[in-house]
């Protein structure tokens, strides 16, 4: 191992490095300056356990019946060959959906125990790469459950988009089927954006792939076709997803945990975040590396609960929009002084401080009866 690896190896302890997946690379982007999250995820640390350590354990995860319904409804739109898919999909990209097409299932022998994981990602890249298009009038092709890889933090992450359909309206496209309803012709913003992020994840392997079998990776769109359940029934509807903006947000934090080394040599040389180690020791470690806590932490990572206590003077706890308004000022006892005109604050506070005693004196009349 390189110093870096043995490093990282000793931060997390004897256990082997937790594998990603696109929902874990997807969070990483949700707080891209958070210098905590990038150590503890570059060395695989396990963090649920962790979190458990410290006190904090994490509160959230799918349920049960939430991955019964996805895995139903998914089944559904695929059965018959994807042939409702395939017209979903082609009719949303304006092409025509009564074309020739071709199926392949690329997870079909691991679902009947044959090969592994090095086979089907061999397979997988064999098929994509054979079916870039050439402007020759291919008919399409869909491939169910590819298997791709990416780089991230010197691990290589194996990864399975739902669908990935090529030569349709010339490129290749990215399709997701996830179970939360479009109603009225709209979808829950947090679950759209959710799918936004762990889609561009899905892009950005499969531009690679191609890029390294010769290909243009632009061949790869930045329109991924979202299938939803429309209302409250099952029958699926297809929309269009731009991830331009979560691919630049992907990179850039990809590139970030790249340079780690950056991050290590500011460590303390004892850190540890080994969840068999003394629980005040491992707060204490967790605190001598910089967080930027912010509310939706709480859906994204495991400490959120831990650095939500550990922030709680801090006005960032109550979110990055309250934190701008005030100006920038960091914590709840900054704010009040100012709103008490206890001190003026730094220059740069003072458009904040003026505010925050205007709106005292509101707070204060109207706490008296008096309306200003």
């Amino acid at each position: 191992m390189t110093s870096t690896e043995e490093r990282l190896a000793g931060i997390r302890g004897d256990g082997p490095p937790r594998r990603h997946n696109a929902r874990t690379i997807a969070a990483l982007t949700g707080n891209p300056g958070c210098a905590r999250r990038a150590v503890l995820d570059s060395a695989g640390v396990d963090k649920p356990g962790l979190a458990e350590r410290v006190g904090f354990p994490s509160r959230f995860g799918q349920s049960r019946f939430a991955i019964t319904r996805g895995n139903v409804f998914e089944a559904q739109v695929k059965a018959d060959g994807g042939a409702e898919l395939l017209r979903l999909v082609a009719e949303r990209l304006g092409v025509d959906p009564d074309g020739p097409a071709t199926w392949t299932d690329l997870g079909a022998d691991d679902r009947a125990g044959q090969p592994g994981q090095s086979d089907r990602s061999a397979r997988s890249r064999a098929a994509l790469a054979a079916a870039a298009p050439t402007g020759m009038g291919e008919p399409a092709a869909l491939f169910d459950h590819p298997l791709l890889g990416l780089d991230v933090a010197g691990q290589r992450v194996h990864l399975e988009p739902d669908l990935v359909a090529a030569r349709l309206a010339g490129r290749f496209h990215v399709v997701e089927v996830k179970s939360f309803p479009v109603i009225d012709g709209q979808a829950d913003p947090g679950k759209v954006a959710a799918a936004a992020i762990q889609s561009a994840v899905y892009v950005l392997a499969l531009r690679e792939l191609l890029a390294a079998e010769g290909h243009d990776p632009e061949l790869v769109s930045s329109d991924v076709v979202l299938v939803c359940p429309r209302d409250f029934a099952n029958q699926p509807v297809a929309s269009l997803v731009d991830v331009r903006r979560q691919l630049l947000v992907l990179r850039r934090q990809l590139d970030r945990m790249a340079r780690i080394d950056d991050l290590l040599v500011q460590l303390p040389a004892d850190f540890t975040a080994d969840p068999v180690a003394d629980p005040a020791e491992l707060r204490r470690s967790l605190l001598s590396v910089p967080a930027r806590y912010a509310p939706d932490c709480l859906a994204a990572c495991e400490l959120a609960y831990f650095c939500r206590h550990a922030t709680r003077a801090e006005t960032a706890t109550l979110g990055r929009p309250v934190r701008e308004a005030l100006g920038g000022v960091a914590t709840v006892a900054e704010v009040l002084a100012l709103a008490a005109g206890e001190h003026a604050g730094e220059p740069e506070q003072a458009e904040a401080a003026a505010l925050l005693r205007a709106a005292a004196r509101l707070r204060a009349d109207a706490l008296a009866g008096q309306p200003g």
